[in-house]
């Protein structure tokens, strides 16, 4: 994932539903919607097409048009099921990866993928829009001779991007006004998790080691995860050109982080049991005051719908396992 360049970006602070018309307006003329100003389109903002959509890493220029308000979308991206069905569009989707098992009712197809997609296989379904994260080229081209449209929404740069890729599903699937909600209510509950951290523990100055896996990949602070954790005023031990770096074990010992949260609790060599027994780790401080949380792998790699759960999870270790003075040297 590649999320927001400066982890101390706030999140957009919507006013719900004061916002909502605004809002929706607004992302009808980012996205360069087709609209016609006698058929009210921009007062509605749902169910108008076509409708033509930014798609791929922004600035590339790349744009869709979706003609008609799709009724059979394949979605090879975990994090745009889970916002599809969170904004409505849950009885549009017809066939999700493999990794898209959430929520329960998403109709997974096992060997669908989103890593190697396969052009027939995705043809299979008769999609008339297809979400992806990522096109090699054969996919993309693939769909474009097929006439399908393919949608491309690529790992979230910052919460302001993962706002923004829910509103363009919103747009091209004929549920803006319920994507527009659902950002706003993200947007709010976000806030409330992040003022939850007494603010003399976010202004504390503590750092975090983030194990992205057991051979020491991490996160610097310029990455989607590195925000997220800025928003409670945490710095990542992580330093370099890079935003996900291997470090070596000297220089964690070295760094002696605050707290360690381990992204893969299903790993067997990422347990806190396994990680304090590592050598020379019991000497670090988040090892000796048990501050190693392991988080819900999903929610850590994803930036849909469910990112202020994420969020929340922070909130909840960080107040569970507060230093006893927040800021103090380890």
């Amino acid at each position: 994932m590649n999320f927001e360049e400066s982890p101390t970006v706030t999140h957009r602070n919507r006013r719900f539903p004061a916002l909502i018309a605004g809002a929706i307006v607004s992302v009808l003329a980012l996205a360069g919607c087709s609209t016609d100003a006698d058929e009210g389109s921009a007062a509605s903002g749902d169910g108008e097409f076509p409708v033509t959509l930014a798609s791929g890493a922004e600035g590339s220029g790349e744009e869709i048009t979706v003609e008609e308000r799709p009724e059979r979308i394949v979605s090879l991206s975990p994090s745009a099921t889970e916002s599809l069905f969170a904004i409505g569009a849950g009885d549009q989707v017809v066939a999700v990866d493999e990794y898209s098992y959430y929520p329960e009712e998403a109709p997974v197809v096992e060997g669908l993928s989103g890593y190697t997609p396969n052009v027939e296989s995705v043809l299979s379904h008769d999609p008339d829009l297809v979400v992806v994260t990522m096109d090699d080229g054969t996919l993309g081209s693939g769909l474009e001779a097929a006439e399908v449209p393919m949608l491309v929404l690529p790992s979230a740069e910052g919460l302001a991007d993962a706002y923004g890729q829910i509103e363009r599903l919103g747009a091209a699937t004929g549920n803006l006004g319920d994507a527009v909600e659902l950002t706003a209510r993200m947007s709010s509950d976000i806030d409330a998790a992040v003022e939850s951290v007494p603010e003399e523990l976010r202004e504390g100055d503590l750092t975090y080691y983030h194990e992205v896996s057991s051979d020491h990949y991490t996160v610097a602070d310029d990455t989607f995860l590195g925000q997220v954790y800025g928003m409670f005023g945490l710095s990542s031990i992580a330093e370099g050109e890079t935003g996900y770096p291997q470090l070596g074990a000297e220089s964690i010992i070295s760094a002696d982080p605050d707290f360690i949260f381990l992204s893969n609790g299903e790993s067997e060599s990422m347990t806190p049991e396994k990680v304090a027994e590592r050598p020379g780790w019991d000497e670090l401080t988040a090892v000796r005051e048990n501050r190693i949380i392991v988080l819900d792998e999903d929610l850590a790699s994803r930036w849909g719908s469910r990112l202020p759960q994420f969020v929340q999870e922070i909130a909840e270790a960080l107040r569970a396992n507060a230093p006893a003075t927040a800021g103090a040297a380890s």
